[in-house]
């Protein structure tokens, strides 16, 4: 027959050795300071019980009182581990059941009956367990299977300990029946700890994937998407076909004499200018797009777009806002401008190569035309085959803002005469 004695020790033991297996992931990755508050939630669990166990051997204030509040601060470790994983701010909620513990263990009736200590610590566990089951719950929105499994689990484990509460103050049994009952109670808790221990690790194992995933398709210095990244969008912008609007275009920037601002101030300041426009860029890209680097001081952003007009505004207000002022790194004033070739396509004929070639023309366009300028690409253009080098004669030269508001000036002057 187990007892409540039994029952605790092989709950230690499988507390401790959790706590040692999360103590070596953390050491694995110190920068998850989780695995460390998960690992302390367990051991301090586990010396919990194990002075709850001790009781005859220790004073009874160790063992009832001071122990059982060790114990429900495990869970309350447990809950910190789930918000910093979450990067969420810790709340005092979590210290709820070793507090409840505390108040409720001083009064009369219940310092002198053990049935009624079980009921005042199942509630407190229940409290612990839907606090725990509310700090797993989706994050912004987010969509993770684990975490709905992991919610199921904490809400059971709830259920559980508030069952058994209501258990004992029906049944009241004798003193020795409800020893034997909590030992039982004992290796159900810690049965279910286990299994949500097990979808814990799942849901990481999930992130890990998800981080990776997002490392692969990132460029490293600047944060925007990389060829790989840009590729993927593309698949994904250039299926939808039937959802408006019915047009791609591609628009490829390239920094002006780059290699001399490498050069002249270094690379340093070189990767500070790329950083720069990735970020002037992704401000006015729209979030049905997608924007990366290409590679070294070229960028290509997908746009969905109804007219080329459309695509011609995005590409000058980019160019415009990037040159309008000089970057400052460190004592350097740096004057950077931006060349953009533009092709446009509508998406049920759309393709990556034809796409992006034809963006690379009008941009070798740009280039020929004095640089910090935008050519583009219409329909008809884009859509010709061209294998033969590219021409500097062919594209729509985009007016600048400086162009449009000299041309305003002449037409009043004109009008005045």
């Amino acid at each position: 027959m187990l007892n409540m004695t039994t029952g605790l020790s092989i709950w230690c033991s499988e507390a401790i050795t959790l706590a040692t297996v999360l103590l070596l992931a953390w050491r694995h990755d110190r920068q998850s300071p989780a695995y460390l508050m998960w690992a302390m939630g367990f051991a301090v669990s586990a010396i919990g019980f194990a002075m709850v166990a001790a009781r005859g051997f220790v004073p009874d204030i160790l063992s009832i009182k001071i122990g059982n509040a060790i114990a429900l601060m495990g869970e309350s470790a447990w809950i910190a581990g789930f918000r910093w994983m979450d990067k969420r701010k810790l709340q005092c909620s979590a210290l709820l059941p070793p507090a409840i513990w505390l108040v409720g263990v001083n009064l009369p009736w219940v310092t002198e009956n053990f049935v009624n200590r079980v009921i005042l610590y199942d509630l407190a566990g229940a409290v612990g367990a839907s606090l725990l089951a509310f700090a797993v719950r989706p994050r912004d929105g987010g969509h993770e299977p684990a975490r709905g499994q992991l919610g199921v689990i904490f809400m059971t484990l709830a259920s559980f300990c508030f069952i058994s509460a209501l258990w004992m103050s029906l049944r009241a049994p004798a003193l020795e029946e409800a020893q034997i009952y909590r030992g039982y109670a004992a290796l159900g808790y810690g049965l279910l700890v286990i299994a949500a221990i097990v979808l814990n690790g799942k849901l990481l194992m999930e992130r890990s994937e998800r981080r990776w995933r997002a490392i692969s398709v990132t460029d490293a210095l600047t944060g925007v998407l990389n060829r790989r990244g840009l590729q993927d969008s593309y698949e994904i912008l250039a299926g939808d076909e039937q959802k408006p609007p019915q047009k791609l275009a591609a628009l490829l920037f390239d920094l002006d004499h780059f290699k001399s601002i490498n050069d002249r101030y270094g690379h340093q300041t070189g990767d500070a200018v790329l950083i720069e426009f990735a970020r002037i860029a992704r401000l006015f890209v729209p979030r049905n797009g997608a924007f990366g680097r290409m590679g070294g001081e070229e960028f290509v952003a997908f746009v969905p777009v109804g007219d080329q007009a459309e695509a011609e505004a995005l590409a000058e207000t980019i160019r415009a806002d990037f040159c309008r002022a000089p970057l400052l790194v460190g004592r350097s004033l740096v004057a950077a401008t931006v060349s953009i070739g533009v092709a446009i396509m509508p998406r049920d004929k759309v393709s990556w190569d034809r796409l992006v070639s034809s963006a690379d023309r009008a941009l070798y366009a740009a280039k020929h035309a004095g640089r910090n300028c935008t050519i583009v690409f219409g329909e008809t253009e884009t859509a010709k085959a061209e294998d033969a080098p590219p021409k500097t004669d062919i594209g729509e030269l985009v007016p600048t803002l400086e162009d449009q508001i000299h041309a305003l000036r002449r037409m009043g002057t004109l009008a005045r005469m």
